[in-house]
């Protein structure tokens, strides 16, 4: 029996020196979309991804800007979804942040040339204007628990910081365990001052990321707006859920609401993605949570979230990791053992 499966698609920062090479290891340059890809990429003026991909060596400065990791991670994530339709019965899609813009084109609300010009268009923009920044600090314990107060404790920092003259902060992404916080150099500061340094590694300051998901990024929504029409929007094949926990059906999605959204309030408001992973469960509820590659670093918000709702009786980091040798919840296709269960559907 085929099993069903939530598509989850990854966003910024999954790109890294790990990853060179990633798309022609999968794919091979000589992949149909990738060469249309590139082809709206030298219109543009901007490097081919192939170039990006075949680089002799990593470079941060490069490889993170928004208008080349964007492009990048959205290819190998759409290449690597196109497959998983032979395997599994994909029930749903959703996705991390910038993977929003992946989700459309694998649910079919747009085609890969349209979907491809939606996030390179929006790669750029935020690129361009280069507004603010992203700070990570978890909540959750070494077994991915929620430390009792602890997630309350940071929403009441973002909001004394806010308030603070010359200090911009909001809430970015609710990411499973862990909270997003963006704002201007001033606010990211006072928060990361405030805040217990853990673990050797918090607070973390996001290279190379602007302060997505808040109303600092009004200019870029503006922009996208006038950037993009409608023409480039339709409507899903397969159900999608957005940054809100909401459900995108087939047959009930008008054109216009979708381009509203995603170039709205999906820029400028908070994105919750634990959120979207605890509305794909509990709707769907999927045999398994697929990850589309580059990288691996979103499985672990995705099984906190899971967690979070004790997901058929994970109630821990251990008790994951137990499951996962058995009968796994979570497929990884950035990870070599996963991407070949992935592949063939069988584990």
């Amino acid at each position: 029996m085929t099993k069903t499966a939530v598509i989850v698609c990854p966003g910024r920062g999954t790109y890294n020196k790990t990853e060179l090479g990633y798309l022609n290891q999968n794919h091979t340059y000589g992949n149909d979309c990738l060469k249309i890809f590139d082809k709206i990429r030298q219109n543009e003026g901007q490097t081919p991804l192939a170039a990006l991909d075949a680089a002799q060596v990593y470079d941060r400065d490069v490889h993170t800007r928004g208008d080349n990791a964007s492009a990048l991670i959205f290819a190998a994530s759409f290449l690597d979804a196109q497959v998983l339709h032979n395997s599994f019965d994909v029930v749903a899609v959703t996705g991390n942040s910038m993977g929003w813009y992946t989700a459309l084109a694998v649910s079919g609300a747009v085609g890969p040339e349209q979907g491809f010009s939606i996030v390179n268009t929006m790669g750029t923009l935020m690129h361009e204007h280069s507004i603010g920044g992203q700070t990570l600090y978890p909540f959750v314990d070494a077994d991915w628990r929620e430390i009792p107060g602890k997630r309350a404790a940071l929403l009441e920092t973002v909001q004394n910081v806010s308030a603070r003259e010359g200090c911009a902060l909001y809430v970015s992404i609710h990411l499973g365990g862990m909270l997003v916080v963006a704002g201007n150099e001033a606010g990211l500061g006072a928060f990361e001052a405030e805040v217990p340094a853990r673990d050797g590694r918090f607070p973390m300051r996001l290279f190379n990321h602007a302060a997505f998901h808040t109303p600092l990024q009004e200019p870029v929504a503006a922009a996208g707006c006038e950037a993009l029409p409608i023409s480039l929007f339709g409507t899903p094949q397969v159900p999608m859920v957005d940054g809100c926990g909401r459900v995108w059906l087939p047959g009930a999605v008008r054109a216009d609401d979708l381009r509203g959204y995603t170039l709205g309030q999906q820029v400028v408001a908070p994105y919750d993605f634990t959120a979207a992973i605890r509305v794909a469960a509990r709707v769907f509820a999927p045999d398994i949570f697929i990850i589309p590659g580059p990288g691996d670093t979103l499985g672990g918000a995705v099984a906190q979230a899971l967690i979070e709702v004790d997901w058929r009786g994970l109630g821990s980091k251990q008790a994951f990791q137990q499951r996962q040798q058995t009968d796994p919840v979570i497929l990884s296709m950035g990870r070599s053992d996963d991407r070949a269960k992935a592949l063939t559907g069988m584990f």
